[in-house]
């Protein structure tokens, strides 16, 4: 994988990743690149530095909050763990047999598709989205 920096014919200038120089010459060759901000297939390699990690720098790891909005929302993830079961992809299965009375009701959470969410909600499973992404994709 490659990252460039890019630049449209109307100067705007953003990042983008590609599999090789290979691959974004291809890709660039047969306007396939467009910038992200008007859509312009005019697009370049613009000057870019290479990324060195300097020694005295802080080190953090990725996942540690560090806005007031990220520890509210760490703090929010930390609470649904505790008090509820991760039931991963099964949750569309597992809130539809509790709402039947096929399941003794408990709190819980993990991942359902748009659709699966979408029939939930219509036929009256109370569900609410979280603003994390589930234990598999939080990789």
């Amino acid at each position: 994988m490659i990252r460039y920096s890019l630049k449209c014919d109307q100067g705007h200038t953003f990042e983008s990743w590609f599999a090789s120089a290979a691959a974004y010459d291809a890709l660039a060759k047969a306007g396939h690149v467009g910038c992200v901000q008007c859509g312009s297939t005019r697009v370049e390699k613009a000057l870019m530095a290479p990324s060195v990690a300097q020694a005295d720098a802080e080190v953090r790891p990725l996942a540690t909050p560090t806005s007031e909005l990220e520890q509210k929302l760490a703090a929010l993830r930390k609470q649904v763990e505790e008090s509820s079961d991760y039931v991963g992809r099964d949750f569309a299965r597992e809130a539809r047999a509790m709402h039947a009375g096929e399941s003794p009701e408990r709190p819980i959470w993990g991942e359902a598709r748009i659709d699966e969410a979408k029939a939930l909600i219509e036929d009256g499973v109370p569900v609410a989205p979280l603003p994390f992404m589930g234990k598999a994709r939080a990789n």
